[in-house]
């Protein structure tokens, strides 16, 4: 068995993961990462950031890569497909940007060393050594017999974390809705305006187009379909059959789906009184991100 110390291991290098490792590290603490997947995970395609997450990225030293290829959204409009009314929403000077998801994963990654990120690295169990004089040590063992000591584990290991389980979290549970994400790709430009699209109807579906650049949109769907599975081109085509009554605009978005963006998954949460009275840390033992607490998107 491979036995290793460290200061901090955080588990999962996601956007909570790679922004606690790059924080640790403007105050001078270093972090090993440890991430399941072979490389940076992209799933979800595209997100959309407001100022209070441009704050936190400023504060990070890193949302200057970002502005400068993403343009701010300043206004935007929800349709009710039932009844035709139209709402214009105006946003902050600040604005809104959205961005690719990998381009922001790349962004903090870029601020780490080389060797502060594992992938492949597959969390088996987790436990807490004693050291005396109320001290404790974090091990994480991974599937591989590796054994990682550490001084503090933090579990940014999304929605269903192995540490947000071990600490005692209750599990997260299903909102009842689903949501598919992907983005879209014209080739040619797309000719639309820089403003958020959404659309809405009287059984709780939502459905939104959102510009990224001349030429890509970021598009989902969240609705209380659950059994939206199989191949992405199955997907795309269950969106356009099933969800025929949205405007042929959104449609026509949908049809452009570049494939290999495409996701589809039932949208989870913790009751909030369950992240309030539960157990949030064990010694030094911790969870952030999804793993404290998996927001739908409303909440974001």
């Amino acid at each position: 068995m491979k036995r290793e110390m460290e200061d901090v291991v955080i588990v999962g290098a996601g956007i909570a993961g790679l922004a606690t490792a790059v924080a640790l590290k403007r105050v001078g603490v270093r972090a090993l990462v440890l991430e399941r997947s072979q490389g940076i995970r992209t799933t979800g395609a595209a997100l959309t950031l407001f100022p209070n997450a441009w704050l936190a990225l400023d504060a990070l030293g890193v949302s200057h890569k970002l502005t400068r290829s993403y343009d701010p959204l300043v206004k935007g409009s929800v349709t009710n497909i039932n009844t035709g009314d139209v709402q214009q929403v105006l946003f902050s000077e600040q604005a809104i940007r959205p961005v690719h998801r990998k381009a922001l994963l790349e962004a903090l990654a870029e601020e780490l060393p080389t060797d502060t990120i594992r992938f492949s690295s597959k969390l088996a169990a987790i436990e807490s050594q004693e050291q005396g004089g109320g001290a404790s040590i974090a091990v994480v063992h991974l599937e591989d017999g590796t054994a990682i000591k550490s001084k503090v584990l933090i579990g940014c290991d999304g929605v269903h974390s192995v540490v947000a389980r071990w600490l005692g979290l209750a599990e997260p549970v299903h909102s009842g809705r689903s949501a598919v994400r992907s983005l879209a790709v014209f080739p040619q430009g797309h000719r639309l305006k820089h403003e958020i699209q959404m659309f809405v109807d009287q059984q709780g579906k939502r459905a939104a187009f959102i510009p990224l650049n001349d030429r890509e949109f970021y598009w989902f769907l969240t609705c209380k379909e659950e059994n939206m599975t199989g191949e992405p081109e199955q997907i795309q085509r269950e969106v356009l059959e099933k969800y025929a009554e949205f405007p042929s605009i959104y449609l026509d978005v949908v049809r452009h789906a570049d494939l290999s963006t495409i996701s589809w998954a039932p949208l989870m949460y913790r009751h909030p009184w369950r992240i309030i009275f539960g157990n949030l840390n064990k010694g030094n033992i911790t969870v952030a991100g999804d793993a404290m607490h998996p927001m739908t998107p409303e909440l974001g």
